[in-house]
């Protein structure tokens, strides 16, 4: 089996190239993932930081690559489109969008929901305004509002729900993410 990671890359590398490999290396407690230093440090260095004996990091690294070589899809599945949709808009997100959205003067605009690698649980969500699809994008409207989903997230936000909440303790969006086997007390970020 071919080494898409080694030991000595770097852990921001690591991720920004395979972000699922983020998933793998928080679980075996290596949680630089998400922290400010992973552009600096590499996979080693981070876990000998957390105690890891070189045994551990070399199965760790293993797991990554067996994870990596299983998820490379055949030339034929590159085509196949996907049938659900990755994000589910409530009516209440969608009314708060476009009073944002008029607000802020942008007619014509949509919400991009991304996943990114960071954040203490290894990723976060990002919610921006769009306006133009960009290549490898799924879009859908929902409620009136626009969708874009890029290639990458896509397979993170599988059935996500994205809500407005508005209490006593904060207002804000809401993402509920059944994918998630974990998420971080502030639930902006999961694993």
């Amino acid at each position: 089996m071919e080494q898409a990671v080694t030991k000595d890359m770097t852990i921001g590398d690591v991720v920004a190239k395979y972000p699922d490999a983020g998933m793998i290396l928080t679980q075996w407690g290596l949680h630089c993932v998400g922290c400010h230093v992973n552009p600096y440090e590499t996979i080693e260095q981070g876990s000998l930081g957390h105690g890891m004996t070189d045994e551990q990091i070399d199965s760790m690294v293993t797991e990554v690559n067996r994870f990596l070589s299983e998820q490379h899809t055949s030339p034929e599945d590159e085509g196949e489109e996907y049938t659900g949709e990755p994000v589910v808009l409530t009516p209440g997100a969608a009314e708060k969008l476009a009073e944002l959205m008029a607000k802020q003067n942008l007619a014509g605009h949509g919400l991009r929901v991304q996943v990114m690698p960071g954040g203490c649980a290894g990723f976060s969500y990002n919610l921006d305004f769009e306006n133009e699809r960009r290549d490898g994008d799924y879009v859908t409207e929902q409620h009136g509002i626009t969708i874009f989903v890029d290639k990458n997230s896509k397979q993170h936000l599988k059935g996500v729900n994205v809500d407005y909440v508005d209490g006593l303790h904060g207002s804000g969006f809401k993402i509920e993410n059944p994918n998630a086997t974990s998420t971080c007390g502030c639930g902006k970020s999961f694993h």
